[in-house]
């Protein structure tokens, strides 16, 4: 499933496509439209726009545009942002090679039903959002401060000011997009099972110690799985099913529902 990091390699793939002039919008699901968005205000805003900024925040890939604003719809004072989000099964393609090869829980079939939204550009390129399950989306102008810090850069401070002395669930706490932007529930397992910390524990009462172990394991394993190729390439991935062991210690992995998401963790080390 797209989590930071499968939304990190559509954001380079993206990077391709800077400077590339908008020709035409294709958006044939309305259901895939968010916030009030329609496929003829994108083909308004977009038309003749260029792409000159690819940026992301946690899971949202935020596409910056330029060129001439004359004739945009009155809201726009200059070429907005577009906003693309990739739910479980999301991936973005570039004149027909995808961001990443395999996501879980999803296909790498070729199905043009499954192109939910696309760019098409003067060049003859296209930009496309493919989605088996349609659970992304596409918006103008999308909401940036609803995120909190992105988890690629949260410092010690940052984690200690989100954890603060709530008494949900840790697993919780890491997976609020509101307050550390791009963990889903792979690398929420693998960063808790790396550092040692049972995902049921009241965030706040971590120690300082504690604290400062989980951002150093946090980091430590975006950067590790960036290079490894996806959010599934975790040390605890292949035992993540029923009858699992921890691949530390060999303990049979526990099973919780945490957060409204199925939890793997080893009741010895994360005890």
């Amino acid at each position: 499933m797209p989590e930071l990091i499968e939304v990190e390699y559509y954001r380079r793939l993206a990077e391709r496509a800077l400077g590339r002039q908008v020709a035409g919008v294709d958006a044939p699901d309305p259901w895939f439209l968010k916030r009030g968005t329609t496929a003829e205000g994108l083909e308004a805003a977009l038309v003749g726009a260029s792409l000159v900024a690819a940026r992301r925040i946690g899971k949202l890939l935020i596409l910056d545009t330029g060129g001439p604003a004359a004739g945009l719809p009155e809201r726009f004072a200059t070429r907005p942002t577009l906003g693309l989000r990739f739910g479980m099964t999301g991936r973005l393609v570039l004149d027909g090679t995808a961001g990443v090869e395999r996501l879980e829980h999803s296909s790498a079939r070729e199905v043009p039903e499954w192109d939910r939204f696309g760019l098409r550009f003067t060049d003859g390129g296209t930009l496309r959002v493919r989605d088996p399950r349609r659970l992304g989306g596409v918006e103008l102008e999308p909401d940036e401060g609803r995120l909190g810090v992105d988890a690629l850069s949260v410092g010690p401070a940052g984690l200690r000011h989100l954890l603060g002395s709530s008494t949900a669930p840790l697993k919780a706490r890491l997976m609020d997009q509101g307050r550390l932007a791009g963990i889903g529930n792979l690398l929420c397992d693998e960063i808790l099972w790396r550092s040692g910390l049972d995902p049921a524990r009241p965030a706040g009462s971590l120690t300082p110690a504690e604290r400062r172990r989980l951002q150093r394991c946090l980091r430590a394993t975006l950067e590790e799985l960036l290079e490894r190729g996806g959010s599934h390439t975790g040390d605890l991935h292949l035992a993540r099913v029923r009858g699992g062991c921890c691949p530390r210690d060999g303990s049979p992995l526990d099973r919780r529902t945490i957060g409204g998401r199925t939890t793997y963790s080893c009741p010895v080390h994360q005890g």
